[in-house]
């Protein structure tokens, strides 16, 4: 399937894209399906390799696990399992780079392993990280690294012909960065030209030269990312040599990635110098987060119940277990709470499937579903909804909020009239 056919199939706009949801939030999930369903939209969800691999990732899942889960929330949704797709981003082997290369790259091969074999059909292989302390890998090395685990995908995928693939790197690692940036470098024609050069060679060496067209995107670095604090906004003037670049390679389109937080005309800018794929994920969790604090104001004034202390409980779960933030924020206690709370990382993002957090969330839905709330409470909370949106559920004002981020997305990518 090429880009033509992948565009067609799904009924993305021509000059426009698709938006790539990078959640394992059940609740970003289910806002999503929820949103899309209802307009007959593609869905593209995707999996990081930190998320979801052999070992369990961070969440605990294996690629079988994440498309069975995806599936049945598809189903009880009531969404076209046709217009779902499910993506595996920087399929490589970033999980395991203090290990030495050789045994980092089988690792490698079984993650992609199981993601063409779990219905993965959307593959973005990364294969840029050095290994067990080898230099940086050249052009040619993360070229030959990309073809060999291609070459397990299309051994073990169920309908090889069903994939397509993305190759290149430019963007931070997956996860985040460590630390606010202050400058960013958009990707060169030169190196853009590289990248597809050098992959385009090692495919046809490893003998997958008529896969090439199942090639559909290239990630590149625009000039947009988001710190702690502050984002970096798309200047179109800056990348038109790079879209000038792809113009003459039609059947490519731009992958950008951290694209969170970009104002919405940055986004349609972005599709229109063909960067045709926008990932989004930590603005996702952000809007949820948003949500869920409202309604913890909302519950101390409306409630009778015992309350869910939920904000303190996800304070007590990052203090005790600060692996997923304490590398990225520093300063003062008064600082940290705050960048803990409402820092455009959105580390907390991390801790709402843990099991005391969940139930404090559970626990707060349950006591506003029995206790009668105000539209002028609401509204209070919520004050972008119209006056005739204020009768809605704790789960509804949650999914309505998230959907202020993916009813944006779908509409820089072209969906305009899809309300």
């Amino acid at each position: 399937m090429n880009n033509t056919e992948f565009r067609a199939k799904y009924g993305i706009p021509h000059h426009g894209g698709i938006p790539s949801f990078c959640t394992a939030n059940e609740l970003v999930i289910n806002a999503i399906l929820e949103y899309a369903g209802k307009r007959n939209l593609p869905i593209l969800i995707e999996a990081t390799c930190n998320q979801v691999n052999p070992d369990g990732g961070y969440t605990g899942m294996r690629a079988q696990d994440f498309a069975d889960w995806i599936a049945h929330l598809a189903k009880t949704s009531g969404v076209d399992s046709q217009k779902l797709i499910l993506g595996g981003d920087h399929l490589g082997p970033n999980p395991w780079t203090s290990e030495p290369a050789e045994i980092a790259m089988s690792k490698a091969e079984q993650l992609v392993k199981e993601y063409v074999e779990a219905g993965f059909t959307k593959i973005h292989i990364d294969t840029s990280m050095a290994c067990g302390g080898e230099d940086h890998p050249s052009f040619e090395l993360v070229a030959e690294r990309a073809a060999r685990l291609c070459l397990v995908a299309e051994k073990f995928a169920p309908d090889p012909q069903a994939l397509v693939y993305v190759i290149g790197t430019e963007v931070p690692t997956p996860g985040g960065e460590l630390d606010d940036v202050d400058e960013l470098s958009v990707t060169t024609p030169e190196r853009f030209n590289r990248t597809v050069e050098t992959h385009e060679a090692a495919f046809k060496e490893a003998g997958l030269e008529s896969i090439w067209e199942r090639v559909i995107a290239v990630v590149t670095q625009p000039g947009v990312d988001f710190s702690h604090t502050a984002i970096h906004q798309f200047q179109p003037e800056k990348a038109v040599a790079l879209s000038d670049a792809i113009d003459r390679l039609p059947n490519l389109t731009f992958e950008a990635h951290s694209t969170d937080y970009q104002p919405t005309e940055c986004l349609n800018a972005l599709t229109k110098n063909k960067f045709s794929i926008l990932k989004v994920g930590p603005e996702l969790t952000y809007r949820m987060r948003e949500a869920v604090f409202s309604l913890a104001q909302i519950e101390s004034i409306v409630s009778d119940q015992p309350d869910s202390d939920i904000i303190s409980v996800v304070d007590r779960a990052m203090s005790s277990n600060p692996k997923y933030w304490a590398s990225y924020y520093h300063g003062e206690n008064k600082l940290l709470t705050q960048l803990k709370h409402f820092s455009y990382s959105d580390r907390i993002r991390y801790y709402w499937a843990e099991e005391t957090v969940n139930d404090a969330l559970q626990r707060l839905i349950e006591n506003l579903e029995h206790s009668p709330i105000s539209e002028t409470v609401i509204s209070q909370y919520f004050p972008y909804r119209e006056f005739q949106e204020l009768k809605a559920s704790p789960r509804q004002l949650i999914s309505d909020h998230i959907n202020l981020c993916v009813a944006r997305y779908y509409k820089a990518c072209g969906f305009y009239n899809h309300g």
